[in-house]
């Protein structure tokens, strides 16, 4: 105690007894029940353990619940972890309006579903689908449209155009022409990083 102040050894004192008042406390009421007493003191430590560590690897349970939710650093680097299913998602803000995209480096462009669009708002029974587009799954029809901002992490873009799907497309996709936005994009084991 030689390193304490005056003030730090009246603290570490009073302290000192108040635990010892709980735990003689606790004592007392399970004197007759000390196993479970122990047994509830362990359950209660591996608690707090688990609220501590919990904590401490938050961001990393989050990657991991949300795939598409993506980290970002300090540089402006954006990290997506590879999701169950194989593929790529990510967190866009279309309009100021949150949805799930599929990260596809195989389409031309970002392409909405109706309901993305709908979300976004337009009017999906006033658009004009005259676009035709070659998918796996055939000829599709799409309708242009201009997005006010899209915003993925820290980064919005104005004035973006995209397409909205006549078919049966079930995730918004952000393909090459809004990838090329960016300065690089990897993939690297089960991550994905996208650089500004």
């Amino acid at each position: 105690m030689g390193d304490l102040g005056t003030s730090e050894q009246a603290r570490l004192f009073y302290l000192s007894v108040i635990g010892i008042v709980v735990l003689v406390s606790v004592f007392s009421l399970y004197r007759h029940r000390l196993g479970q007493s122990l047994q509830h003191m362990a359950i209660w430590a591996l608690i707090m353990v688990a609220v501590v560590l919990a904590y401490g690897f938050k961001d990393e349970l989050l990657a991991i619940v949300r795939a598409d939710q993506g980290r970002v650093a300090g540089d402006g680097t954006m990290t997506f972890r590879r999701a169950d299913d194989g593929h790529f998602y990510a967190r866009v803000a279309v309009n100021g309006e949150d949805m799930s995209f599929l990260i596809d480096t195989g389409a031309t462009g970002l392409v909405l579903t109706r309901e993305a669009a709908a979300a976004a708002g337009f009017d999906v029974d006033r658009l004009a689908f005259t676009q035709q587009a070659q998918t796996a799954n055939g000829v599709v029809s799409g309708a242009p449209v201009v997005l006010d901002s899209v915003s993925l992490g820290p980064v919005t873009d104005r004035n973006v155009t995209a397409v909205v799907n006549g078919g049966e497309l079930d995730t918004p996709l952000l393909g090459m022409s809004y990838l090329n936005r960016f300065r690089s994009f990897q993939i690297q084991g089960d991550r994905m990083i996208l650089v500004r």
